[in-house]
């Protein structure tokens, strides 16, 4: 009877914690055959299983474009499962926008598909993937599992334009928030998949950012004839809103940090200066800023005092 007791309470354990691992992945639909997964503004949490991501979808006439695969195996085979909600035709196509955990690691998922990327996201997987690998363990605990370093899957974007049945689509390759990232534009919906190039009502993420890049690159989109963007983090949003967002946060976090080097305050002083209130309704934004803090400040001191 014992024995029967502790089976009974086991299978209850792991059916409630599969239960518990469940993205709860839904297509929102942003035009016409575009869609996306939105994530949650927050930092990554064992609760949340790294879902803080936005990714998507486009369905074509000849199928199914997939951008961003998200942050585990266990996202992208949920993904999978919810495109395949959405229209019954075949996966073509996986395109990775950069090397940052959230985006790539559910690539396993789409091992029967090309999967493409920059080729120097390629080389940044490559380097990387064992760290950001672990990180992501340590992270998101259990959604990780079964999650496995597959850097082989990926292979070079080479391609800057593409008919797909009566989708055109433009591979942008820019950079700013990485060394190498990838947008992607669906000229006839004037849609823009930005990566984390853009970010709308979050606070940037900056372990790899090239501030003057960034912003360089801010400004070709603004003068780019798009209606809406998918940031990589943060609501949908028309180009202008988002773009502003970001280009004034990233403004203002490039000044504070290079004056506070220029002025001699420490990292710790540079901690605690105060952040404009226009910026408060930001998610996770203290919790970044010191981040980007620790991230920026001693690139510009490396730039003021070598």
């Amino acid at each position: 009877m014992r024995i029967r007791r502790v089976l009974l309470l086991l299978l209850f354990y792991n059916t409630t914690f599969a239960g518990a691992l469940d993205y709860q992945l839904t297509p929102i639909k942003v035009s016409d055959d575009i869609y996306m997964f939105k994530g949650l503004k927050q930092d990554f949490t064992p609760s949340n299983g790294g879902n803080i991501v936005n990714t998507g979808f486009i369905v074509t006439s000849q199928g199914v474009v997939v951008i961003d695969t998200g942050p585990s195996y266990l996202y992208g085979k949920q993904m999978r499962a919810a495109i395949g909600k959405v229209t019954d035709k075949p996966i073509i196509k996986v395109l990775i926008t950069h090397h940052h955990p959230d985006h790539f690691l559910g690539s396993q998922a789409f091992s029967d598909v090309p999967i493409y990327a920059l080729s120097s996201t390629i080389k940044a997987i490559e380097m990387e993937i064992a760290s950001l690998l672990t990180n992501m363990y340590r992270l998101a605990g259990e959604w990780m599992r079964g999650t496995e370093e597959t850097p082989e899957l990926f292979q070079a974007l080479n391609l800057s334009e593409e008919k797909l049945g009566n989708h055109q689509l433009q591979y942008l390759s820019v950079s700013g928030h990485t060394n190498s990232d990838l947008m992607v534009y669906v000229k006839e919906q004037k849609v823009l998949f930005s990566g984390d190039v853009v970010f709308y009502n979050r606070a940037l993420t900056t372990p790899h950012a090239l501030p003057t890049e960034w912003l360089a690159t801010l400004d070709m989109i603004q003068a780019m004839d798009v209606d809406f963007i998918v940031p990589g983090h943060g609501d949908i949003s028309k180009r202008e809103v988002a773009v502003i967002q970001t280009a004034d946060y990233l403004n203002w976090l490039e000044h504070i940090i290079s004056n506070a080097v220029r002025d001699g305050l420490d990292m710790n002083e540079a901690l605690n200066i105060q952040i404009p209130e226009r910026f408060h309704g930001l998610a996770v934004l203290n919790a970044e800023f010191s981040r980007s803090v620790s991230h920026l400040y001693p690139a510009y001191e490396e730039i003021f005092f070598k």
